[in-house]
């Protein structure tokens, strides 16, 4: 946690700002804080592995507890939520290293059917249509011109997007926070798929422990069906951002349609009046994710009334006291790699006459009813004419299959990943 992240932070229930406690708990990097414990004007939080814990609970009272004492490791595994026969298997990937991969970390963190759904993260149909919603935002220089935050962020999939459009952005900004109220998941985010980015771990039914008004984007996707506090994380997200800056808000569960895993929905109408003080403008999901799948392309300027929503059974809501974000959109799908070019983990590959047959496999029934709609891009099964069964270089193979190599890369068959992903 770099110093000058730490100036951004404040208590979520005093509001004063945190300043490190001096004493042997703390272990200072050569620009910020790896781990110790934060105090304010009424609470003391730790920090592990350069995550900070603004979370006032038993768990984190005990990490407290365990860093004051000189055990790092035992404050780790603590907030990691590790129970006994998980603790093993997870130092032996930790002594691992560098060797050690996303999905194996995950697999002992989350041996869950949320695990399963992070791991396929990059190629599911809400995160296509967030991703493409986001990049075309991100044109808007104001959008990443300050601080962005993902909120409720997870391991940082969105996240390490958003990274990614900072940094193209001419006016990019000095970073990019992902909030969680799980550890674990901000653990990962910040070793493997968003490394540089800025993990706070926090319950979005607090108070956001941010100072007002730092944040040009706030970005709040999937989660917020499943707050209690909708009325409090609304107003907080209004305040992180300020009248001028910008709160996107893609796969809202609408409480007149039916989806997998509902949470707590809300109408349309009571949604929109949450933010009523940007003018907030909704948009079908539908209505955005097909026209970036035929043309790469969506449009803002055609909001869906509250009461023309009908039965969709989710929504995105964009709000922003600049008007200019409400235009047209081309979203060019990328053919660039930033980590490491993998075959999307949802296809079985077998190599066969020199190329290679893919079959598209769900790794359950339940997957494949709910993120079944991936089939819209990705084929049951395709053959290429190339060796992708070993580790791939996207120059090589760009070069090996010509035009093939952008359709494949757009249709998310082959991914851009985070390095040590899978």
């Amino acid at each position: 946690m770099r110093a000058a992240f730490l100036a951004l932070l404040r208590c979520p229930f005093c509001g004063t700002g945190l300043a490190p406690v001096e004493n042997h708990a703390l272990i200072r990097t050569a620009d910020g804080i790896s781990s110790g414990v934060l105090g304010c004007e009424c609470c003391a939080f730790p920090v592990v592995d350069g995550i900070p814990v603004l979370i006032a609970d038993d768990t984190s009272r005990a990490a407290i507890v365990d860093l004051e004492a000189g055990r790092l490791a035992a404050a780790r595994e603590r907030l990691l939520g590790l129970e006994a026969e998980r603790v093993a298997p997870f130092r032996a990937l930790l002594a691992r290293g560098s060797d050690a991969t996303y999905r194996e970390f995950i697999a002992v963190l989350s041996p869950d059917a949320e695990g399963t759904y992070f791991v396929y993260r990059f190629s599911d149909p809400t995160f296509v249509m967030a991703d493409g919603v986001l990049r075309g935002l991100a044109q808007n220089p104001a959008a990443t011109s300050r601080w962005v935050i993902d909120v409720c962020g997870g391991s940082g999939h969105l996240t390490r997007a958003l990274i990614q459009m900072q940094q193209a952005a001419v006016s990019g900004g000095p970073g990019v926070v992902v909030a969680d109220m799980f550890f674990a998941k901000l653990w990962l985010a910040a070793r493997i798929t968003a490394p540089t980015c800025h993990p706070v771990c926090c319950n979005g039914n607090d108070p956001l422990p941010f100072a007002r008004g730092v944040f040009s984007m706030a970005v709040l996707s999937d989660a917020f069906p499943y707050i209690w506090h909708k009325r409090l994380l609304a107003e907080e997200l209004m305040r992180l951002t300020g009248p001028s800056g910008l709160v996107v808000m893609p796969h809202l569960h609408s409480a007149l349609g039916e989806n997998f895993s509902p949470g707590m929905p809300l109408t349309p109408a009571a949604y929109a009046a949450l933010f009523a003080p940007m003018a907030p403008r909704l948009f079908r999901d539908e209505d955005l994710l097909a026209p970036l799948l035929e043309r790469e392309a969506f449009d803002l300027t055609h909001r869906v009334t509250p009461e023309a929503m009908g039965d969709a059974p989710s929504l995105t809501l964009i709000a922003s006291g600049d008007a200019s974000v409400f235009r047209a959109y081309h979203v060019p799908g990328g053919v660039d790699v930033d980590g490491s070019l993998i075959v999307n983990p949802l296809y079985q590959v077998t190599r066969r006459d020199g190329g290679s047959t893919l079959t598209l496999t769900f790794p359950t029934p339940e997957y494949a009813d709910e993120f079944g709609g991936c089939r819209r891009y990705l084929p049951d099964t395709l053959a290429v004419r190339a060796d992708l069964t070993g580790v791939l270089d996207p120059a090589t193979l760009a070069v090996a299959l010509g035009a093939e190599f952008a359709h494949l890369r757009r249709a998310r068959v082959l991914i851009d990943a985070p390095l040590r992903y899978c």
